[in-house]
């Protein structure tokens, strides 16, 4: 007997709950119908009649007859959309006033410092032989223009040596004298090729003797950044000795991002800032602009040649550099105003009673955190700067669907 009653009762508490489920469906089918679903963008918003605001934007005059100034700047798939003030601070929206501002700032890159290519030797032999005697101990030793830097014996060398004294010899018989002197001067000319200095060839014709090692001397004055040889090592001319810079001035290379790129060349003042070498501030200018992007970095070289002679300035420290730029007056509003689809740019103009109005606008430079706007914008209009995605989303839906906020019609006295 229980069983039947638990059966009936079943029965009227499900039909009720589905008449309840029914019912609130029902009711968000309605809400959705009059003023959308509850706290999404739609809800309050104002629909109007299609062609409100469209077709205005489309319209190259007004109804005066004069121009509309902003006809060319129509977005589209975009259509105006209308916002009750009370609900812009709950959907995070601000707005800013588009204002006439300084546009340019000084250009900041990571330098390095290196050494001035020009600047550089490489020291090799002109014979084969063998390094006898090293006067470089160590590689970061400073030498001096025409400083010894190391002894090689060659057996090419010694023989031509011998050729030389045999012909000096030769010298004192009157029948040979005239061939002679003409042999002489080739010899001396090919000892001066395979690298014998002048006063070297003066001292074996002098003393008759020849010298055993031929002196390499330092063709300028700088610091021993390699050392490829030691003592006992066989050279031929392919082989490096040494190389040995000049630091008394250096280059420093800058690097410019690619979207400050445009604003660098030749001959433009900046300051140079290295801590490691004491933080004093370096006066240069721009000596060469690299004509390649990095890649990988997406940033532009340049090049300032730098004077160094009390060596403070390092190959390989790094510092920055800060270019100065001339700035301008310009039209400029918050970067997070504008909307950027790919193809094209556009902003959400306030025109009051809360409707925005979608407006393409051409970008120029960027300053921090605002945006240089070419065209499209006058001073003292008012702008989406907060929130302008949520509004831009309704707009393109609104846009899709049909219906427009950019006027008010019957649903606006709800």
């Amino acid at each position: 007997m229980i069983r039947p009653l638990v059966a009936r009762w079943w029965r009227t508490l499900s039909l009720a709950a589905l008449a309840a489920l029914v019912l609130s469906l029902g009711s968000l089918l309605a809400q959705h119908l009059r003023h959308g679903w509850p706290f999404s963008l739609h809800h309050e918003m104002t629909p109007v009649d299609p062609h409100a605001g469209h077709d205005a934007a489309a319209t190259t005059t007004m109804g005066d007859g004069a121009v509309d100034p902003h006809a060319a700047h129509s977005v589209p798939s975009r259509v105006a959309v209308a916002v009750p003030r009370a609900q812009l601070d709950a959907i995070g929206v601000r707005l800013a006033r588009v204002v006439m501002d300084d546009v340019g700032r000084p250009v900041r890159a990571v330098a390095t410092v290196a050494l001035d290519e020009s600047r550089v030797s490489h020291v090799h032999t002109r014979v084969a032989g063998w390094i006898e005697r090293l006067y470089v101990n160590t590689t970061g030793q400073r030498v001096e223009r025409g400083a010894a830097l190391a002894a090689i014996f060659s057996q090419e060398l010694l023989a031509s040596q011998n050729e030389l004294i045999a012909l000096r010899q030769n010298l004192a018989n009157p029948t040979t004298a005239m061939a002679t002197q003409g042999l002489l001067a080739a010899t001396r000319g090919r000892l001066s090729v395979l690298g014998m200095s002048a006063g070297d060839i003066s001292q074996i014709e002098r003393t008759g003797r020849p010298m055993r090692n031929v002196t390499v001397v330092a063709p300028r004055s700088g610091v021993v950044l390699h050392r490829g040889i030691a003592v006992g090592t066989a050279v031929d001319p392919s082989t490096e000795l040494l190389t040995v810079a000049d630091l008394s001035t250096v280059w420093v290379l800058a690097e410019i991002p690619e979207s400050e790129a445009s604003v660098v060349a030749v001959g433009q003042a900046a300051e140079l800032i290295f801590e490691a070498a004491g933080g004093a501030a370096v006066a240069a200018r721009v000596a060469f602009v690299y004509p390649t992007l990095d890649e990988q970095t997406r940033t532009l070289r340049v090049r300032f040649e730098v004077p160094n002679a009390a060596g403070t300035l390092r190959p390989g420290m790094y510092g920055t550099a800060t270019l100065a730029v001339s700035t301008r007056r310009a039209l400029v509003v918050p970067r997070d105003a504008v909307v950027d689809t790919g193809a094209s740019t556009h902003v959400f103009v306030v025109e009051g009673d809360g409707r925005f109005s979608p407006r393409a606008v051409t970008l120029g430079a960027r300053v921090g955190e605002r945006t240089e706007v070419r065209e499209g914008l006058m001073e003292g209009e008012s702008v989406v700067a907060s929130g302008v995605f949520l509004i831009d989303s309704e707009s393109r839906l609104r846009a899709t669907s049909g219906t427009s906020g950019g006027g008010q019609s019957g649903h606006g006295g709800h």
